[in-house]
């Protein structure tokens, strides 16, 4: 397959051959590195421009797209860069990467025996980092979806990602278009062009796809997506290690913070040479960034994508971090344009994912930034994470749950599902004030964070793990090791037509199930999926044989010895007061005495610390008398779920 040089002509691909496998572990650190210096880039200088004013926004967001791509490819084999960028203040005063790098220095971590040098300016940072460098792949601002791209291409190829932008000041004119010798020794080549030396746009939705024997798709947006295919994903060059982000597009509507244009996401995915894409999962409207063009081809693009990602990864499932970008794409989200509303869209990307073995890692709106992922993927992890043994039958009797008969004590019977964290993302913003809570400890409560978080914030379930109290229980949340929906893994799947996905969803949630110690899963979303069908519940029994929840399904049942629940309501992310009434309403209201048989309710919080939790139950149980309410954790909950069907 022909690839573009940086002159846009063509010329041969070289590199790795079709079918190499790229980065399925880290490489060991080289000799000496645990001795080397940590630099630390603050990126936080960039908050003080106007995003309002189009220059200024274009400064932003060069450096971090700069910067990021730079990041990803030093980190690679091992941690050589941390930047301070994520703002939270909206939501408390915790300095989240300032926090996250206390971790990682404490006795014991990461980075607890490197020295830590800061950065003071980009120039700076080029020069500690030069040799690492192979040049710059350049986009076009005319075609959003090639910033995209040049994340790819700068993964695979050790290339910084520049936009093209010869005014005097700008990052390509400083690195890429400077002829003077005396800057020579920081000059970044431009070793891969994505848009013509004039400026000119190299992919027009018309014609043959330059570098490759396909024609146009009718849209220049998803021609450059398909050169990426050809050149980087179908070859092996790129990993089926997916990222879907906002591309350019930030550009012509920088609205809302800096960091959502999400570019410091970005380096997880170039140090692991992961593939970038933004396209509409919806075949019934063009999308808001390309109206004009065939109406589904960005849907037939990202299948494509899929498709490829699937035989690369043998058929084993593969990573979508990132989400929908529904505040600026793709949604009646004002000012997206589309014609679906939000979770809608989340559903639907999710169900087409799935028909092609794809999980995701949900980066999903307004707490989708992160930074430094490619240093905490570094971190070290136990081979294993016991949780405390599951209560026995004896235990519950103790307890006053089951009588000598065996029979369940009639009470309403209430777990907290302990939710959002099916992104590493929101767990890295997040975990900092939920789970420094004071009253942690007070009340049980079933945090979900998913396993397969550890890709990208191993640091932090290994932190929840060595500090967890009695009252913490740890469950996998949606839907597993990745958030799918199960039924588009069974046959017959709608979109792929790929053979049953099942066994692969098993294969790849065991390992990480056992890693965690976890037997509940305690909530499957199914969405627009079909619900479970016996062979993906029996899997579900296999991995998971404590228990689980889901929404297609029936009250309460086994599959074998495993129970599983239909998942209740969520409480309302609300004062505790507003809460609290809705769990009353979700237990019928009258708590004055016990139910005339056994219930079991299982509600899911978002986002909520402890304390608020406390509150809630305080609430609830000073109006419930005779026993009326029990608050349990996931393992007496499902025990008692299976003791009572049993």
């Amino acid at each position: 397959m022909p690839e573009i040089d940086r002159r846009g002509f063509v010329g041969g691909l070289g590199g790795l051959a079709a079918g190499a496998s790229l980065l399925a572990t880290a490489r060991p650190a080289p000799a000496g590195a645990d001795a080397e210096p940590v630099f630390h880039y603050d990126l936080t200088h960039l908050y003080t421009l106007d995003l309002a004013d189009p220059e200024q926004a274009a400064r932003a967001y060069d450096e971090l797209h700069f910067v990021s791509t730079l990041q990803g490819i030093v980190n690679r084999d091992h941690p050589r860069l941390y930047v301070h960028f994520v703002d939270h203040s909206e939501f408390g005063t915790k300095d989240i990467d300032d926090y996250w790098l206390a971790v990682l220095r404490r006795d014991g971590g990461l980075l607890a025996d490197r020295p830590l040098r800061h950065l003071g300016t980009l120039e700076d940072l080029v020069t500690t980092f030069r040799r690492s460098l192979r040049g710059a792949v350049v986009w076009d601002p005319n075609v959003p979806a090639t910033s995209d791209v040049a994340s790819t291409v700068a993964g695979a190829r050790d290339l910084v990602a520049v936009r093209y932008d010869p005014s005097p000041d700008s990052l390509y004119t400083r690195y890429v278009g400077i002829r003077d010798a005396a800057d020579g020794p920081l000059r970044l080549p431009p070793v891969v062009r994505l848009v013509r030396d004039d400026g000119s746009s190299l992919f027009t939705g018309r014609g043959p796809i330059p570098g490759t024997r396909r024609e146009s798709t009718g849209s220049a947006k998803c021609d450059a997506y398909v050169w990426a295919v050809e050149h980087y994903l179908r070859t092996g060059r790129s990993a089926p290690d997916l990222g879907y982000y906002l591309d350019g597009y930030w550009l012509r509507r920088p609205q809302g913070k800096l960091q959502q244009a999400l570019l410091t996401n970005h380096d997880y995915l170039v140090s692991r040479r992961g593939f970038f894409f933004d396209l509409l999962p919806w075949d019934d409207e063009a999308p808001v960034d390309d109206p004009n063009q065939p109406v589904g081809t960005d849907q037939a693009t990202l299948e494509e994508i899929l498709r490829v990602a699937y035989e690369r990864a043998g058929g084993a499932m593969f990573p979508v971090h990132g989400f929908v970008p529904w505040g600026y794409k793709y949604t009646t989200v004002d000012p997206a344009g589309g014609h679906h509303e939000p979770v809608a869209t989340e559903w639907r990307f999710v169900q087409v994912a799935s028909a092609y073995n794809a999980y995701l890692d949900a980066d999903a709106e307004n707490l989708d930034a992160m930074a430094n992922a490619s240093v905490f993927r570094h971190a070290p992890l136990r081979s294993a994470y016991p949780q405390r043994p599951r209560p026995t039958t004896a235990d519950l009797r103790a307890r006053g749950f089951v009588d000598a008969s065996g029979a369940v004590a009639p009470r309403r019977y209430v777990m907290f599902y302990v939710g959002d964290y099916d992104s590493a993302a929101w767990l890295y913003q997040v975990m900092p004030y939920v789970w420094d809570d004071a009253a942690r400890g007070k009340v049980p409560l079933n945090w979900a964070f998913n396993p397969n978080l550890a890709e990208r914030m191993p640091v932090a379930l290994d932190l929840a793990r060595r500090t967890a109290t009695s009252a913490d229980t740890f469950v996998a949340g949606d839907s597993g090791a990745g958030y799918v929906n199960p039924g588009m893994l069974a046959e017959p799947r709608e979109f792929s037509g790929l053979p049953s996905g099942v066994a692969a969803w098993r294969r790849h949630c065991r390992p990480r199930y056992a890693r965690w110690d976890l037997t509940v899963t305690g909530f499957v979303i199914d969405g627009y999926a079909p619900g479970m069908d016996a062979e993906t519940r029996a899997a579900y029994a296999d991995f998971s044989p404590d228990g689980f929840a889901a929404q297609k399904i029936e009250p309460m049942g086994l599959v074998g010895t495993t129970p599983f629940v239909r998942m209740g309501p969520d409480l309302p992310r609300a004062d505790p007061a507003t809460a609290a009434r809705a769990l009353r309403d979700a237990l019928d209201g009258d708590l004055a005495g016990p139910p005339a048989a056994p219930r079991f309710l299982c509600v899911r919080t978002i986002l909520e610390s402890p304390s608020w939790h406390r509150e809630v139950v305080d609430m609830v149980l000073a109006q419930a008398r005779e026993a009326a309410v029990e608050l349990v954790d996931a393992h007496t909950f499902y025990a008692l779920v299976r003791q009572h069907l049993g």
